[in-house]
């Protein structure tokens, strides 16, 4: 599935609930779904700067897509990475680099973070596309 697809997605699930409650639920909800990052991968040079709570992030490149990891001690900071990780893992490097995320803005999730958290939600968005730069074999 293409990464405006996905956006599409989940700014679809997300219209679904009335209030950020619910919404704060399900983000806890997909946040117990992520795929976890490996232990050893779970070391400093994977920790995400600007966070509030611990967040590591890994990619590592797979027939020429990019597959993310990741973990976090905090259940909201896990259910952000989880949205991020289902838009961009299992994307090129290209189409990850090329990519709009507007969806952030459109289910509201910006507004509704804490400035420490917000800064670690641009923190995230950054190392995402740092790895896709990385890993871009084109």
């Amino acid at each position: 599935m293409k990464i405006k697809e996905i956006q599409d997605e989940i700014v679809e699930e997300f219209s679904h609930f009335e209030d950020w409650k619910e919404k704060y639920e399900y983000l806890i909800e997909l946040g117990n779904s992520i795929e976890l990052i490996d232990k050893q991968n779970k070391i400093d040079s994977n920790l995400i700067k600007g966070c509030q709570s611990k967040l590591w992030l890994y990619a590592e490149l797979q027939n020429d897509k990019i597959i993310y990891t990741a973990d976090s001690e905090a259940i909201i900071t896990k259910g952000i990475a989880a949205i991020l990780l289902r838009v961009f893992s299992n994307q090129t490097a290209k189409d990850i680099l090329n990519s709009d995320i507007k969806y952030i803005e459109a289910i509201g999730l910006k507004e509704h973070l804490s400035p420490t958290r917000a800064n670690g939600l641009v923190s995230m968005i950054r190392q995402i596309k740092y790895y896709a730069l990385a890993l871009n074999t084109n």
